[in-house]
């Protein structure tokens, strides 16, 4: 299911590759489905009743008028991974984001938050045997220190992800490394929100007065808008991960900011609420 949300006149559309339930706790260890069901406001729209968690693998198309600027590309086909429901995919991404109006030769920038696996498999496709880049015309920004920290590490656990799906469009000469405050375009900034890799970033998005924040993963679940200390599994620094999605949520709670999460289910966005004792919540209803 793809979503639209207008901030005054960006456009951002999600395109979903696979939205699941349960089979998060990998990622979120803590957040057991008895420690779930505790925080009711989740049902139905993150978890169910059961408390399984609902997680969504999509892209974000950020789209200005001028400028297509696709957000993370998911995992991407043909791929070989340890987890064996994101291995060797053959989804309908690509036809799924012409559908949406974005064809790939039409995207003219890839932004990617940072480089695991979910967040860089549509970077390239398999044609002939070789990887080449996806969005030929495009100009894929990757931050220059998460950049600096995996090209100096080797292949991650759950496959050979620098290899099939960054160093290819490396090569190609599409990258440009930038600062994790790179303006990308009028209204569109990045933001350092590390902790989960070392040069994470989130997205604000700022046009007529009206602001969203694009998370990344320094939130993969709305569970941690309540749960702060619920840390992922895959973080690389998970104190420094906490400190920063508790900065964040500070920072934007009974605020008019429309947080976007890079694998919030549908309906995906809403705002920062605080609750009775304290701590925060989502706020769907008026996204």
């Amino acid at each position: 299911m793809n979503e639209i949300w207008h901030i005054g006149d960006i456009k951002v559309t999600r395109v979903v590759e696979m939205e699941v339930t349960g089979g998060s706790r990998f990622i979120l260890p803590t957040a057991t489905r008895e420690a779930c069901v505790e925080i009711d406001w989740l049902a139905p729209h993150f978890m169910d009743e059961q408390g399984n968690l609902r997680m969504s693998i999509h892209a974000l198309v950020i789209d200005t008028g001028d400028r297509r600027i696709v957000v993370d590309t998911c995992i991407g086909n043909d791929k070989q991974r340890s987890i064996p429901n994101w291995t060797n995919l053959q989804t309908e991404f690509l036809t799924d984001l012409a559908r949406a109006g974005y064809p790939r030769e039409s995207i003219d920038t890839v932004l990617c938050t940072h480089l695991h696996v979910d967040h860089v498999g549509w970077n390239t496709m398999l044609v002939d045997g070789e990887w080449v880049p996806t969005f030929e015309n495009a100009r894929y920004l990757i931050g220059e220190d998460e950049w600096r920290y995996w090209d100096g590490e080797e292949e991650d656990e759950y496959g050979p992800i620098l290899t099939d799906s960054v160093r290819p469009v490396v090569a190609a000469g599409l990258v440009d490394f930038v600062a994790t405050d790179h303006l990308v375009a009028p209204g569109i900034q990045l933001e350092s929100t590390p902790g989960h890799t070392p040069g994470h970033v989130s997205i604000r998005i700022e046009s007529k007065g009206e602001v969203a924040l694009i998370t990344g993963d320094c939130i993969h679940h709305p569970c941690q808008i309540t749960r702060t200390d619920w840390c992922s599994s895959a973080d690389f620094d998970q104190s420094m991960g906490r400190e920063t999605r508790e900065g964040l949520l500070a920072r934007t709670v009974d605020t008019d900011v429309l947080m976007i999460g890079t694998h919030f289910a549908t309906p995906t966005a809403g705002h920062v609420r605080r609750l009775a004792d304290g701590r925060y919540w989502l706020d769907v209803g008026g996204s």
